[in-house]
Formats: structure tokens, sequence, C-alpha cells
């Protein structure tokens, strides 16, 4: 190809694009707000877990980004394949690498006086924030391995079809391992075992909840990706995605 002729990018590249900014987007500030908990409801009635009450369903804000990622984790496994999303997983690590490096930067120089944000408060979030990174690159790997491995073995399964119970199986059987995980490296001797563990229930449920709530999403999604890419060749990426072949951009 001749250097004066600009390469011009194809849809099905296009797409690819544009679903990995989403989903390393939605990552990253999952990450960046993981350290706050909320109050989701108060419970009619308390709870116990190992001995410990709980009359309150706590979260963390970062499940607020997730959602964003299980679909585009389905969209991807769908019609790029685990090639496809595998690249985007590893590239979503190193943004999370990139990340606390970032960080630790914007901790170490010093803090202006006329900073609205003082260095104890800041460096309070964001140096929570690079122990719970820490424990995301283990929960992350583990969690995105497993939900590619069940995706693709609920679809040969299944022939290629009901794309709800690849979407929705892949989604729950993974997330209780990411979930517990990030939370046992980021807060162990900070919360009890219990509150961990209550955590990761809580959080997990609502991660289940969102899985099957967001189905007819992802059927859109499908939907407006088979119209952009056309018939043809939406058809040809999905064929090639359930020979477990990766995106050809040739």
């Amino acid at each position: 190809m001749s250097l004066r002729t600009p390469h011009v990018l194809t849809r099905p590249q296009k797409l690819y694009v544009v679903c990995a900014a989403i989903f390393i987007t939605a990552l990253v500030v999952a990450e960046a707000t993981a350290s706050k908990f909320f109050t989701a409801f108060d419970l009619p009635f308390s709870v116990y877990i190992l001995g410990m009450a709980f009359d309150e369903v706590v979260m963390t804000a970062g499940v607020l980004a997730f959602p964003i990622t299980f679909i585009i984790t389905d969209l991807l496994n769908e019609y790029y394949g685990k090639p496809g999303i595998r690249f985007v997983t590893w590239l979503g690590m190193l943004m999370i690498i990139f990340e606390f490096g970032l960080l630790q930067l914007a901790m170490g120089v010093p803090t202006s006086p006329i900073s609205p944000v003082p260095e104890e408060a800041f460096n309070t979030v964001f140096g929570a924030t690079g122990r719970i990174i820490i424990g995301s690159l283990t929960a992350y790997g583990l969690g995105q391995l497993a939900d590619i491995a069940i995706f693709h073995r609920l679809r040969r399964l299944t022939e290629g079809r009901h794309l709800w119970l690849r979407a929705t199986g892949s989604t729950v059987g993974s997330q209780f391992i990411d979930t517990f995980v990030v939370l046992s490296v980021a807060f162990a001797g900070q919360l009890a075992f219990a509150e961990i563990l209550a955590i990761t229930l809580f959080n997990y449920g609502y991660k289940f909840f969102i899985a099957v709530a967001i189905t007819p999403v992802i059927y859109l999604a499908h939907w407006i990706m088979d119209r952009y890419l056309g018939r043809e060749t939406a058809e040809q990426l999905i064929e090639a995605a359930e020979r477990g072949q990766g995106p050809s951009f040739a």
C-alpha cells in the first residue's frame, strides 16, 4: 500500500475499535470508583453471615459501570470470537496497570496550597484505588477468561442458538470469582471476612440481576450491529467466531 494512500477503516474495524474503547473506559472508571461503598437499600430484616448481622445492602460504586463491560464482552465474543475478546481483555489489563502508574505519579507530585482537593483526601481516595487495582488485575484476568470459556462452551452446546443463554450464563458464571477475589485482595485487613463475603454476595446478586435484565439490551445491540455491518458481513463474522477464528480485517 502506498504511504500516500491513507488506510480507510472498514465497518468491522470501526465497530471493534468503538467496542474496545467503551469497554476499557467503563473498566477504568469502575476501578477508579470501586473504593466508594454505598447503601443500595435497607433490608426489611437482618441477614446473618458468619455470625455478623447486616441490615442494609452495601455495594461498591464500581458496580455501576460493570453492566457496560458485560454487554461489550458478550458482543465481542459473538462477533469477534475468542481472539477478539482476548485481545481486549489483555489490553484492558494493561490499561489498569497504566492507570495505576498514573495514579502513583499524581499522588507523588507536591500539592499546591490552592488545590481545591487537599493532598490527604486525594491520597485517601486514590491510594485505596491503587490497592483495588492490584486485586483487580488478578480478579479481572480470572473472571474474563472464565467468561470467555463459558460463553463459547454454551455456544457449542446450543449450536449457536439462544444468545440470551450464553450471554447470561457466561456473566453469571464468572462474576462471583471476579467479585470475591478483588474484594478479598483490596480490603483484607480493613474489613472482617464476613463483611467481605457479605459485600461479595450483595454485589454478585446485583450483577446476577443485571445480567438477566440487560438481555433485551444485548439483543437490541446485536440488531444495531447487524444493521450497521450488513447481514452478509455480520454472518461472516459470527461464523468465523463460532469456528474460533479471530476477526479478519484485511
